[in-house]
């Protein structure tokens, strides 16, 4: 295999690691929120997350595909939902909490109160 081929492979492996960047489906920035401005809610959801749980939805913890694509590209698996109280709601509401990294020492955090129509990264 020549230098021109392995450069090629190179290049394209790099582009599918960036999350297909190529094809202008990049995630643009996300803005942030301090813990202290989010809901009474989310906060207590974060003290759950911080703390393994238990939790009060069975789906909390999921893996979250982020078919969005609102979010930072990472590999499949890597972020993860949890659900924010909504008061008065009968149902999981539309408030959620999607954090990524290893569950024992989570690297992000963003918060939605909208269903994933958008994001703020939480800032510590």
């Amino acid at each position: 295999m020549n230098m021109r081929t392995v450069a090629v492979i190179a290049a394209a492996a790099y582009s599918a690691l960036l999350g297909a960047q190529a094809h202008g489906s990049a995630a643009p920035s996300v803005p942030g929120v301090a813990v202290s401005e989010l809901p009474a809610e989310a906060q207590s959801t974060l003290v759950l997350i911080r703390h393994g749980g238990p939790f009060p939805y069975s789906r909390d913890g999921v893996a979250f595909g982020n078919r969005e694509r609102l979010l930072p590209p990472r590999p499949r698996g890597y972020y993860h939902e949890y659900t924010v109280k909504t008061p008065g709601a009968s149902t999981r509401g539309a408030r959620r909490i999607i954090c990524g990294g290893e569950l024992e020492s989570i690297d992000e955090c963003y918060y939605t109160d909208d269903h994933y129509q958008s994001f703020r990264r939480i800032r510590r």
